[in-house]
């Protein structure tokens, strides 16, 4: 029984926390991310995302492994296991495109806009995902 409260915490941070930085993130947009320091924020904006869904989604994982549901504890690790792979390209792209707006590349401004708009994206679809599974869950 504990195992099962803990993966139904574990979902409900994460799903909590995409969406906290789903909506906090739609906002930056409106930056112009023309300086280094837009670039350097949003960046680390999404880094504590992708560190604080990685461990919400292990928990979840390991919790739903330990309550006997397999489905749900696979889909969670694929979840972290996303995350680990958004934060290392997404963040080393913004990190890349930081340092051409510093040097003022006329078009990082624009690739890094992008960048920022497909890390909310991919948060959306994990949102989604979350909130689907977490209907499918019968306790």
């Amino acid at each position: 029984m504990f195992a099962t409260l803990a993966a139904l915490i574990f979902t409900v941070i994460l799903m909590v926390t995409t969406a906290y930085f789903l909506m906090g993130g739609l906002p930056l947009l409106i930056l112009k991310h023309d300086t280094a320091l837009d670039a350097r924020f949003v960046r680390g904006f999404f880094d504590v995302y992708y560190k604080a869904a990685f461990v919400a989604a292990t928990g979840a994982a390991v919790s739903f492994a330990l309550s006997s549901r397999p489905a749900f504890a696979m889909g969670n690790a694929g979840v972290a296991m996303l995350v680990v792979l958004l934060r290392s390209r997404l963040i080393t792209a913004m990190a890349q495109l930081g340092g051409l707006i510093q040097q003022g590349e006329v078009q990082a401004v624009r690739r890094f806009k992008r960048v920022h708009g497909t890390a909310l994206a991919m948060n959306l679809v994990q949102l989604i995902g979350l909130v689907w599974g977490l209907t499918q869950i019968s306790l």
